[in-house]
């Protein structure tokens, strides 16, 4: 019988395809089982991280002279807010209260490091310090105070006065009053109230206003 060469050879060319198709298959099925088995972390990365909000998803309503949680914040200073916005309603976009100050006086100069402030008189007078600049105002006016830029404001009015503040975003300042309200924040040394205002976004930078109304 003689030799056959390599061209004469018989082949099976349907078996042949059948293998390669088979290992190719194999080789689909893994990398498709492997991506399939990363499709959790895929949505876990470039989906909403909805567990970590807390922006509520209705109307709330909160009466003349109410808190929003029916728990006003108390300060040492004479001042008590009534929450209107929580920073949780927001997600920490917002933060709105209303101020009611009876003593005279207000906070040293500071600045937010990332919090835009405003103000809105609804009674009595105040005296603000923004920048450079100072202000007087009164029952319907507004004053803001952008952040990085020192501030602060004075009652300068008898009797009761009263006005909005909002904090955009919220940061940590309804934290902050909260502390200072429970006594946390007059327990602590000068150094350890510096290091506290600054966690929570706000510097010391000057003394509170004085005004007198005689000159």
């Amino acid at each position: 019988m003689a030799n056959l060469g390599i061209k004469d050879r018989p082949t099976d060319k349907p078996k042949l395809t059948k293998l390669f198709l088979n290992f190719f298959r194999i080789k689909a099925m893994k990398r498709k089982s492997f991506i399939f088995s990363l499709s959790p972390i895929f949505s876990f990365i470039f989906s909403p991280i909805k567990f970590i909000t807390s922006r509520i998803d209705r109307g709330v309503k909160v009466d003349d002279g109410q808190d929003r949680f029916g728990k006003p914040i108390t300060l040492l200073e004479g001042d008590i807010f009534y929450t209107k916005v929580s920073t949780k309603d927001s997600n920490g976009d917002l933060f709105i209260f209303e101020s009611t100050r009876d003593k005279k006086g207000g906070p040293g100069l500071h600045l937010h490091f990332e919090q835009d402030e405003w103000w809105y008189i609804l009674e009595g007078e105040f005296l603000f310090k923004v920048g450079d600049e100072t202000f007087i105002a009164k029952k319907g006016d507004s004053v803001f105070g952008p952040r990085m830029v020192p501030h602060t404001f004075s009652k300068i009015s008898d009797g009761i006065a009263k006005m909005l503040i909002g904090f955009q975003p919220a940061g940590k300042m309804e934290e902050h009053f909260i502390s200072v309200s429970e006594g946390i924040y007059s327990k602590l040394t000068e150094e350890e109230k510096r290091i506290f205002r600054q966690k929570n976004g706000m510097q010391s930078v000057g003394p509170a206003l004085t005004y007198d109304k005689s000159k």
